[in-house]
C-alpha cells in the first residue's frame, strides 16, 4: 500500500492521518477551537501544501497553510480571502480550497460564502475576486441554500487553463471558457423540484460536481434531489438517479483512475437528512450511471443516522483507490480497494465537514 495522508475538517478542528505500510496513526488536533469547512491537499510542489479554510467563532474565517504535512501553519499578515470594500460585502465562509492542475502551478480557487469565486496565483497565501462571476447579471436572484449563498465547488480541465465551471447554492451550474472574464448558466436537464418552474435557467440547489477519471468532459452530479452525468462539460445534463434507494443526497465523487466510475451516499430526503433506508451504504457505479451497486462490507449494519455531507466523501490518487468518508456521528470510514471493504478509522469525532486524501 502507498503512504497516504488524510485530512478530515470538523466542527472542531483538523485531524490528519497516516497511512504509512498499511496502518494508520492520527495527529493530535489542529485548529482546536476552529469549525474547518475546505481543506486542499496541493501535489504540484516537491513538497506537498495543505490548505486550510478555518472557521474561528472568535476570529472569523481564514486560509492557513502548512509546508511541512500539518506540523506548522502560517496565516499570512493580511486576510488571504478579502472582499473589496466597493462589493459592501465581508466573508462569511470559506468552502472550497483547489488547486488547478498542473498547467497553472500555483494557481488555487476559494470557493466562498458570500457566493463567489477568488483565484490566487502565488500557492494559496493571497486570493483576488473574480468579480465577473460576483457580479453577474442574475445575481440578484439567487437565493441562499439550507446551509447559505456559497460557491461551494470548482472543477477545473487539465486540458484548459481557461476552462472553469463552479456549483453555487442556490444559483446552480456556471461556466466560463475565457478563464473567468464570462459566465453563463449551464443547467439545462437538472431539475429543481423546490420551484414553480421546475426547469429554470439558474436557481437549481447543485449539491456536488465530480470530474470522471479519464474523460474530463464527463461530470457527475448530486442535486437536492436527483443525479445527473454531463458528457459535454456541463452543457447538457441526463439523469442517472435510477437505482439507487435515493436520488437527494449531498456528495459526489469520482474514481481517480477507472473511467465511468463514481460513487454516492444517499440520504432519505429532504425532510429526513438520515441515511436511505437507515443504513450506512456507499453506492458505485462503474458504467456512467446505468447501475449502481452498495458497497456495504465492513459497514454498520443496523439502523444508522450519520449523515455524510457535501465535502466529507473523497477518493485518494492509489491505484486501486483508496476511498474515504465522514458523517455527523463523527465516525470516519476508510477502503483501500475502490470501496469492495471499508474499516473504520475513528469515531466520535465532532461533526466530519470535509475529508480529503492523497498518496505522498
Amino acid at each position: 500500500m502507498p503512504d497516504v495522508l488524510l485530512t478530515v475538517g470538523t466542527r472542531k478542528g483538523l485531524f490528519i492521518g497516516h497511512r504509512h505500510d498499511g496502518r494508520w496513526e492520527f495527529d493530535d488536533p489542529a485548529f482546536p477551537a476552529q469549525a474547518v469547512y475546505s481543506v486542499a491537499i496541493d501535489t504540484r510542489r516537491p513538497a506537498p501544501r495543505l490548505l486550510v479554510g478555518g472557521d474561528s467563532s472568535h476570529w472569523g474565517p481564514s486560509v492557513f497553510h502548512s509546508d511541512d504535512l500539518g506540523k506548522n501553519w502560517t496565516e499570512p499578515a493580511r486576510p488571504a480571502v478579502k472582499f473589496p470594500e466597493d462589493t459592501g460585502a465581508s466573508l462569511e465562509r470559506v468552502w472550497q480550497l483547489h488547486p488547478a492542475p498542473g498547467h497553472s502551478p500555483d494557481v488555487v480557487y476559494a470557493g466562498t460564502e458570500p457566493a463567489a469565486l477568488f483565484r490566487s496565483a502565488d500557492g494559496g497565501e493571497s486570493f483576488e475576486l473574480v468579480r465577473p462571476l460576483w457580479e453577474h447579471p442574475t445575481r440578484d436572484r439567487w437565493v441562499p441554500g439550507g446551509g447559505g449563498e456559497a460557491v461551494h465547488t470548482v472543477v477545473t480541465d487539465p486540458r484548459d487553463p481557461d476552462a472553469l465551471t463552479v456549483a453555487v447554492s442556490t444559483a446552480g451550474v456556471f461556466r466560463s471558457r475565457d478563464g473567468g472574464a464570462a459566465w453563463a448558466p449551464s443547467n439545462q436537464g437538472v431539475s429543481a423540484v423546490f420551484l414553480p418552474d421546475p426547469n429554470p435557467d439558474f436557481g437549481q440547489c447543485v449539491h456536488k460536481i465530480a470530474q470522471d477519471a479519464a474523460d474530463k468532459d464527463r461530470l457527475y452530479l448530486q442535486n437536492h434531489w436527483g443525479v445527473f452525468r454531463s458528457d459535454d462539460a456541463g452543457g447538457t445534463w441526463s439523469d442517472i438517479g435510477a437505482g439507487l434507494p435515493s436520488d437527494f443526497g449531498f456528495a459526489i465523487a469520482a474514481h481517480p483512475h477507472r473511467p465511468d466510475t463514481a460513487y454516492v451516499f444517499p440520504i432519505t430526503a429532504d425532510s429526513d437528512r438520515v441515511p436511505a433506508g437507515r443504513r450506512c451504504r456507499v453506492y458505485r457505479t462503474n458504467d456512467a450511471g446505468a447501475t449502481w451497486e452498495p458497497l456495504t462490507r465492513g459497514l454498520p449494519e443496523g439502523d444508522h443516522y450519520g449523515t455524510v455531507l457535501r465535502d466529507a466523501l473523497c477518493t485518494d490518487d492509489a491505484d486501486p483507490a483508496g476511498v474515504y468518508f465522514g458523517n455527523r456521528n463523527g465516525e470516519l470510514y476508510a477502503s483501500a480497494d475502490d470501496g469492495e471493504s471499508w474499516q473504520l478509522l475513528a469515531e466520535h469525532l465532532p461533526d466530519v465537514l470535509c475529508v480529503r486524501a492523497a498518496v505522498i
